[in-house]
């Protein structure tokens, strides 16, 4: 949990009192989260949530801002950014930038069914068309460069054994990034990290409906072959080994071909991406342990969870059904 930027009420109302988002009635921080600081915040016109981005520029924050207002006028479930006067999306707050967005409705689903990975698999492939006539071109900033460029910085902290681990899958992913195979995939803006915690659910339990995906801070152009990876990895494990669910992996990816079938390639890779998805995790979470800062509450994720499933995905490749 996180706060890395504490604000006072007086601060929140002049914010958005000059975005004209309508008069503070209650502000509360938000202690999920490990990269942004987050504050609900109840105007008289609307529900919403503030982020102080504690990590991304003002240079880099149009993209994301811009995708989300995007899928949002798609009438996507997705969080609609409030712009000043000028049309801006990214403000200044305590002299870091910050964004108000809309709040969505719904509830984060621990312990998903079938019936919530079809439904994921609908929204997916929702935000997947929607983003065909995106324009923004921001790389995927966690992607292969990053993993080249933090693998050195945690290196020296692990054992030998995963220490191999993670060379191996460094130059296994460099392979596979220069292949031509890899290059001809279907890309586009992805949201490359819709974990069960990113995305929102509403109604009786058995019956819910998705009512929003959130936090799309880590977007950016890549493989939407990715994108689907991440979302299995998290969404269909069988347990704790890192096996994968057939029957949630098979609803997730029905759904999702209801609209846009997957190519041969992309079935012939999805081991690969399987791996890829994992190493990003399993690097991102040990630098938040190995390399951490300061924040009035943090709590890392456990790392050794991707070091696992990675382990498993080398071991025992899955491939989608047809």
């Amino acid at each position: 949990m996180a706060v890395f930027t504490e604000l006072t009420d007086d601060e929140v109302r002049a914010f958005v009192a000059h975005l004209q988002a309508g008069e503070l009635l209650s502000v509360e921080p938000v202690h999920a989260g490990i990269e942004n600081t987050n504050y609900f915040v109840t105007t008289a016109s609307a529900a919403w949530v503030l982020t102080l981005f504690e990590r991304l520029t003002h240079r880099q924050l149009p993209f994301y801002l811009q995708l989300m207002q995007h899928l949002a006028r798609h009438k996507l479930p997705v969080p609609e950014p409030r712009a000043a006067a000028d049309g801006t999306l990214v403000h200044t707050l305590r002299g870091k930038p910050a964004a108000l967005c809309t709040r969505l409705v719904g509830r984060h689903v621990e312990a998903p069914g079938t019936h919530h990975c079809a439904a994921l698999g609908h929204a997916l492939v929702g935000l997947h068309a929607g983003a065909v006539d995106f324009p923004g071109t921001q790389p995927n900033l966690r992607g292969l460069a990053w993993w080249q460029a933090t693998a050195p910085q945690v290196r020296p902290f692990l054992d030998a054994d995963a220490a191999a681990l993670l060379d191996a899958e460094i130059a296994f992913q460099q392979q596979l990034a220069a292949s031509a195979a890899y290059n001809g995939l279907p890309r586009a803006a992805v949201h490359a990290d819709l974990f069960r915690d990113n995305v929102l659910f509403e109604g009786p339990d058995g019956h819910e409906h998705l009512s929003g995906c959130i936090d799309f801070y880590f977007a950016g152009v890549d493989t939407l072959l990715f994108d689907l990876a991440v979302c299995v990895n998290d969404w269909c494990l069988a347990d704790e080994t890192g096996r994968i669910d057939d029957a949630r992996a098979g609803a997730l990816l029905a759904a999702y071909g209801e609209r846009r079938a997957l190519t041969p390639t992309e079935h012939r890779l999805f081991p690969a991406l399987l791996r890829a998805a994992a190493l990003r995790f399993w690097l991102s979470r040990l630098a938040d342990l190995l390399l951490p800062r300061d924040a009035a509450l943090l709590q890392p994720k456990d790392p050794h969870h991707f070091e696992r499933l990675l382990r498993h995905r080398v071991e025992t490749p899955w491939h989608p059904p047809r």
